[in-house]
């Protein structure tokens, strides 16, 4: 879990009378459980101002998860460990697994072969209490890959081109096997990336079969002994011969060439030589503002040699990068390691400023201030999501994916129609030159170096405070049981024109702080939902007053007058992130149903599970 959902998760553990009823004997978690401390680091400065500024800032959440996390038997990592799925895949993840976690990316564990679920808070406390996990039988999508991945083509292109064919929510429901030769030209941690990504098209979980590059990683990061036992049961860790898909995609690695997706959404896809006219014909800023790499979809140590390599070149001709450039490692151990092997410095001398090992700006947390508010502008990220406002809050920036090699030469023009496998550049001594084809290895040669211990091992004993005048913890009140009689009369609250994400759901980024208190964070409910009546966004009428107001003050009114209210949503409601807060901000303002054409099925789950109706309407 990370440090943003565990709050949640943890005080609903608390909450339940689980630990006192169920494991009184033991007081620890019936499965293993680990919190990662990394949504709530801000990038502003650089790594090590950032982190000194998280925890003090943080400090009575940290406190808490590590508390909690010591008492109920839940390793602990701390503030600046590294990105929950890098290091999940670094110590945790293995052939054949099955997990949850309270993230959407939680299927980057697909990457070592494991079935690996995002799953709301409630879930995983179902799974820390022993109560059985349910999960709706989902249909199976093979992606079969032909081919071999080269040149500028990577692993990110692969689920940027999956994105495309499948769209947003063309995995709902089903889990993502891949298959075929083509597998074979990937990385463990490429494997991981393209998993980690199936979140944007909606699937249950993404899986690659267990092979050679599998057994590099494990043995690489010291677990030998279960490289061993994998191979042993090699032959049951891949799809059955003949095995039944429900649907089949062919993907010829040869022909494929880098994308680039975006602007809002992660399933408009463009590829390299043809981003320049599209950006042209769609009015999207050309110039550049910051080019920013890492998060947990590309921040492995393949990843960074390979956009270090790129920036290498253009150092050598004399060149720097023409704007700002972040760069954010995965975790402690990729920092350590690239920092060693002297990939720092060359991202330094490039003009890059690294980050903090943690989410950052991909989540929101972004101290951003080269724009103002409202202002368009174009930023190219290698992370897993664009929608409107999530780097920056701000809605008119224009965000763009793509794989870090990709990112880093944008970075050197700032230009958005830069074509890096052809388009020349001039060096300081005025030649011309093409970038040639980044390089990079798997693995590093002289092995890893794990850094700083940032682990906290549980102890089994501790107590577990929670101050009842905090404004970021709250322990959580059960709402009202039915009373067994039918929804009626109930007023609509808002009709969401277009997309309705968990992002306009629940806002991230500044919103973070109250992860931990419902009331709190429920302010932040729909504040970027279009209102389908006039357009604009957190402006709602009163239907008891018919006065507007915003939706979270629109809401709490109904709510203090007892009437119940219901939201009406379009298609795909709630994709994107695993966060309960977008069920549990409705509910606990009163919301008792969502009237949709169709859910995203993590939201669906969610939606039930805080006991509100959730209704497709065909």
């Amino acid at each position: 879990m990370q440090d943003a959902t565990a709050q949640m998760a943890v005080l609903q553990f608390i909450s339940s009378g689980l630990p006192k009823k169920l494991i009184a004997h033991c007081m620890q978690t019936a499965g293993p459980t680990t919190i990662h401390c990394d949504h709530l680091i801000q990038a502003q400065k650089g790594s090590t101002d950032d982190l000194a500024r998280a925890k003090n800032l943080h400090n009575e959440v940290f406190d808490f998860l590590s508390s909690a996390g010591s008492k109920y038997g839940m390793g602990f990592w701390k503030p600046g460990s590294g990105i929950i799925h890098q290091i999940f895949l670094e110590n945790y993840a293995f052939p054949g697994l099955l997990l949850v976690g309270t993230d959407s990316h939680t299927p980057n564990g697909g990457g070592l072969a494991g079935l690996c679920i995002g799953v709301g808070g409630a879930d995983a406390v179902d799974v820390m209490a022993n109560i059985p996990w349910e999960l709706k039988c989902p249909k199976v999508i093979g992606i079969r890959l032909s081919g071999k991945l080269s040149g500028w083509t990577s692993a990110k292109d692969i689920i940027l081109k999956v994105c495309e064919m499948l769209t947003v929510k063309g995995g709902t429901g089903s889990i993502i096997e891949y298959f075929g030769p083509g597998v074979e030209s990937s990385s463990a941690t490429g494997m991981g990336t393209i998993c980690n990504m199936g979140a944007e098209i909606g699937a249950t979980t993404s899986v690659f079969p267990y092979n050679e590059s599998m057994r590099n990683y494990l043995v690489a990061t010291d677990r030998e002994s279960i490289a061993n036992e994998a191979e042993k049961y090699k032959d049951t860790l891949v799809a059955d011969e003949g095995a039944h898909y429900d649907r089949i995609i062919d993907l010829d690695l040869d022909t494929l060439t880098p994308h680039v997706t975006g602007p809002y959404t992660p399933d408009l896809a463009s590829s390299i030589d043809k981003l320049g006219e599209n950006a042209k014909e769609n009015g999207w800023p050309l110039d550049i503002r910051v080019c920013l790499i890492g998060s947990c979809t590309n921040s492995s140590y393949e990843d960074m040699t390979r956009a270090a390599s790129i920036a290498k070149q253009a150092l050598d001709k004399g060149m720097k990068a023409k704007i700002p450039l972040t760069v954010t490692p995965g975790s402690e151990q990729v920092r350590a390691t690239f920092e060693r092997d002297g990939f720092s410095k060359i991202f330094e001398e490039f003009g890059g400023v690294v980050l903090a090992n943690a989410c950052g700006p991909c989540i929101g947390q972004w101290d951003r201030r080269d724009v103002k508010m409202g202002e368009k502008n174009t930023i190219v990220t290698s992370f897993n999501r664009n929608f409107t406002g999530r780097n920056d809050a701000n809605p008119a920036t224009h965000s763009f994916l793509a794989s870090p090699d990709t990112v880093v030469a944008m970075a050197i023009t700032g230009r958005l129609d830069f074509n890096s496998l052809k388009d020349e550049l001039i060096a300081s001594d005025g030649s011309k030159f093409v970038l040639q084809s980044p390089k990079g290895d798997f693995l590093p040669e002289k092995g890893f170096d794990p850094g700083v211990d940032t682990y906290q091992a549980p102890t089994g004993s501790g107590e577990v405070v929670v101050d009842p005048k905090s404004e970021r913890l709250q322990i959580l009140e059960p709402f009202d049981k039915w009373d067994g009689k039918d929804l009626e009369d109930m007023l609509i609250l808002i009709k969401v024109k277009g997309k309705c994400t968990t992002d306009h759901i629940s806002a991230a980024g500044p919103w973070l702080k109250y992860r931990g208190h419902l009331d709190n964070i429920s302010n932040n409910m729909f504040l970027t939902a279009v209102n389908a009546e006039n357009g604009e966004m957190n402006k709602v009428r009163n239907h008891i007053t018919n006065t507007y107001g915003t939706v979270p003050d629109t809401a709490r009114y109904y709510k203090a007058h007892k009437k119940q209210w219901v939201v009406i949503g379009d298609e795909n409601y709630g994709e994107g992130s695993s966060r309960e807060h977008a069920a549990l901000e409705p509910r606990h303002l009163g919301g008792r149903a969502i009237i949709t054409k169709s859910f995203c099925q993590n939201s669906r789950d969610k939606l039930e599970k805080a006991r509100d109706a959730s209704i497709d309407i065909h």
